[in-house]
């Protein structure tokens, strides 16, 4: 199975203050360690979409085998994000390579996953040939998601105020989740930095 990886890394960072995709944690930047989980993955190509504070986001990355796409209307939503990693990795097919059969969503400063959690996900699609596999947390059923191509078009068709919590919402009966637990520890604001550190 070919598995694109979209790390979505365009965010302004409102709430924090400083761009959270270069807040140091054990060592590395939260993107670098995002960008270096997704290459885990393994099983094709991994794009990092990136908005505000691109050109040091990219420096960051510097050296992985990683495809960055600038996102110009970061700011009206995560859609429009996600919309811009799916043609990224699309764009990635050529006449003579493998197609993708399914494209991973992953955020940079989600702590708790893990290399471990991404490969479950992928494994849970290979077993179950579900249309969307995601990760449960905290009451929900959200990021890092992976869709199968089935539903390639529902998230071209997202509106750029929604993220893909909406097409994993969408018909509970194709979704199989992963267990991911912490999976609501992020870095929004000023509070979540200090516990962090």
């Amino acid at each position: 199975m070919t598995v694109g990886v979209v790390l979505l890394a365009a965010g302004g960072s409102s709430r924090l203050g400083q761009p959270k995709q270069l807040v140091r944690h054990q060592g590395q930047t939260l993107v670098r360690r995002a960008a270096e989980t997704a290459l885990s993955v393994g099983h094709g190509p991994v794009v990092v979409v990136l908005g505000a504070h691109p050109e040091a986001i990219a420096q960051e990355l510097a050296g992985l085998p990683v495809h960055c796409v600038r996102h110009a209307d970061w700011a009206l939503g995560p859609g429009g994000s996600l919309k811009a990693g799916l043609s990224a990795v699309l764009a990635t097919e050529s006449s003579d390579g493998p197609t993708v059969d399914a494209v991973l969503f992953l955020l940079c400063d989600q702590l708790q996953v893990e290399a471990s959690h991404l490969k479950a996900l992928v494994t849970s699609m290979q077993v179950t040939n579900a249309a969307v596999v995601a990760s449960a947390y905290d009451g929900t059923h959200g990021v890092p998601a992976l869709f199968s191509r089935a539903v390639f078009a529902e998230l071209e068709a997202l509106p750029p105020e929604q993220g893909a919590r909406g097409v994993i919402a969408r018909d509970p009966s194709r979704v199989e989740t992963v267990a991911l637990p912490g999976g609501n520890q992020d870095v929004d604001t000023p509070e979540d930095l200090a516990r962090l550190k």
